[in-house]
């Protein structure tokens, strides 16, 4: 990177100085300049974990990763179905740069330290550190995600616990597809959609014949495979054992097989997508493929809903991690460029606006972090209902608030947030893929309601959490009120509920949200963030804060 790129003047070189723009936002501590996340991990029981933090803070915000997450997105993957004589390849070639980007996040733990190192804490962490990372490049957190995710199923079956959580847990990263015995590390990725049925898995009609044992022998096709070059993938199918049809099965399919040969794993082609291009997304094809059983025969669903509910998790901290990046580079911009005689940040018209967004992501990220603490290993029966309903609702809502919030920090940008030269518009197109991944709206709108049927325990725990703050906030009180209100009568009433389940998780998210805001941020910021989103002053847009909002004060602590 030349010093003129760097945004250094050339003495005799130019016509005239270009004044008045911002230097580029490059070598920054993400970590130190994050005050709020720097408050959760402490709030949230992982201070013990800021040293770490610190230092991967130095480097994603370093010039050499910035430019390394520029490059995995310009130089995209390519696939490469057959090797020069004809012979099967199957195989992904990714540019360095991501290579780099996600060697860098593995050795930091930001994959599965909460599984390998197990104390309290662990899993809030684990998050801080897998938002730091995503803030900055977030196609590579897709497998990191998963690999993190998939622990939670492999581990209660001990014919692939044994040999593949040490690797999972390994902090080397090995891109290569090598003899299994010479691998030391490996990631997850999971190939579960097929073309007829989208969310609804169990339409799959992917087929495995029981080989004997725990294997099975796959043929089928799936229409979205994650990150195809990970080592193993989770996989459901419709399985049959003597002529038995046994049902939907989760089955773990490794890239290379125990005795050293490759798994037929025929890669189709990648999908073009609208973001998250770095990371690679394929058509796969099972031709005699060989998995092995994860859990018990028929029980592939209830298998794999705790690795859902993880990366559910990951598609909020992912989507908090963009509305930082997006509000980091907004306040960048507006902190160094002038018009009309003032700094944009001190204009009242752009402070509201960045004001808005910083409430916005804090109230994301102390979700993420809260839904993450959950998840720790000492959680108690309560965390676990609770997390039951929270990360569903979370999910949605979150998700939902993305992308709007990526555009408006780019509007603050001006013309420069729409070019390719910033990262805002990646940003932009990659925050609808969260809302997207692992659930779009209704579905995860509906899983809110199958939460409150099958496991009524959730929605007390739900009111119990809410009720910590009850008569800090007239509003919330209110809105609280008429949620729980809301929440009895579908509950009550079954053939209302689907039609009100996107109202429901709307409001139970924008409660819990409100409720973080009030034990965990500033009260200043609280009572904002309350009036905005819940009050009678509040507005559609982003920027249309309550008369009196403090807005300059919400911005200097961003």
């Amino acid at each position: 990177m030349t010093s003129f790129a760097r945004g250094q003047r050339v003495i005799g070189a130019a016509t005239h100085y270009v004044e008045n723009q911002p230097p580029w936002r490059v070598d920054v501590d993400e970590y130190a300049l994050n005050a709020p996340l720097g408050g959760a991990v402490r709030a949230f029981g992982a201070d013990w974990a800021q040293d770490g933090l610190r230092e991967a803070g130095g480097v994603v915000g370093s010039g050499s990763f910035q430019r390394d997450a520029e490059l995995a997105n310009i130089h995209t993957p390519v696939a490469y179905s057959h090797d020069r004589w004809g012979y099967r390849l199957d195989e992904v070639e990714y540019d360095p740069s991501y290579h780099r980007v996600i060697g860098e996040a593995i050795a930091r733990g930001a994959h599965t330290s909460a599984w390998a190192d197990p104390r309290p804490g662990a899993h809030v962490a684990r998050a801080a550190m897998f938002m730091l990372f995503a803030q900055v490049e977030p196609g590579h957190a897709c497998p990191v995600s998963m690999t993190h995710a998939a622990v939670a199923s492999i581990k209660g079956s001990p014919w692939i616990a044994d040999t593949w959580l040490p690797r999972l847990h390994s902090r080397q990263y090995e891109a290569r597809l090598i003899v299994e015995g010479e691998k030391a590390s490996a990631l997850i990725g999971m190939a579960m959609t097929e073309k007829q049925g989208g969310s609804d898995v169990r339409a799959g009609t992917t087929v495995g014949e029981s080989m004997g044992g725990h294997a099975y022998q796959l043929t089928g096709h799936k229409w979205f495979c994650s990150a195809p070059m990970s080592d193993g993938f989770l996989v459901l199918a419709q399985t049959r054992r003597s002529g038995v049809d046994e049902g939907l099965t989760c089955l773990f399919v490794p890239r290379v097989l125990p005795h050293g040969m490759r798994n037929v794993f025929r890669i189709q082609r990648l999908k073009d997508k609208l973001g998250n291009r770095s990371n690679a997304s394929a058509e796969v094809e099972f031709d005699g493929t060989v998995g092995f059983l994860v859990g018990e025969p028929g029980r592939g669903v209830r298998t794999i809903i705790e690795m859902v509910q993880r990366t559910r998790l990951d598609c909020v901290l992912g989507t908090a991690a963009g509305m930082r990046q997006s509000l980091a580079e907004a306040l960048w911009h507006a902190r160094g460029r002038a018009a009309f005689g003032a700094l944009l940040v001190d204009q009242p018209a752009m402070t509201g606006v960045l004001a808005d967004l910083a409430l916005e992501y804090e109230a994301a990220m102390l979700t993420g972090m809260r839904l993450a603490q959950l998840f720790e290993a000492e959680a108690s029966d309560r965390d676990v209902a609770l997390r039951r309903l929270a990360t569903p609702v979370s999910k949605y809502w979150v998700c939902k608030r993305g992308p709007q919030h990526a555009y408006e920090a780019l509007e603050c940008l001006g013309g420069n947030g729409y070019t390719e030269s910033f990262p805002l518009a990646r940003r932009y197109r990659e925050q609808p893929v969260m809302a997207i991944w692992e659930g779009s709206g209704n579905v995860i709108a509906l899983d809110v309601l199958r939460a409150l049927t099958r496991d009524r325990d959730s929605g007390d725990a739900f009111a119990d959490e809410l009720g910590s703050t009850a008569g800090a906030s007239v509003a919330l009180d209110r809105h609280v009120d008429r949620t729980l209100g809301l929440l009895q009568r579908l509950t009550a009433d079954p053939g209302e509920a689907a039609s009100q389940a996107r109202r429901l998780s709307e409001d139970l998210a924008l409660a819990f949200q409100a409720s973080l805001m009030l034990r965990h941020a500033p009260g200043r910021d609280a009572e904002a963030f309350i009036a905005a989103r819940l009050g009678e002053e509040r507005g559609a847009q982003y920027g249309v804060l309550p008369i009196g909002t403090d807005a300059a004060a919400i911005v200097a602590r961003h």
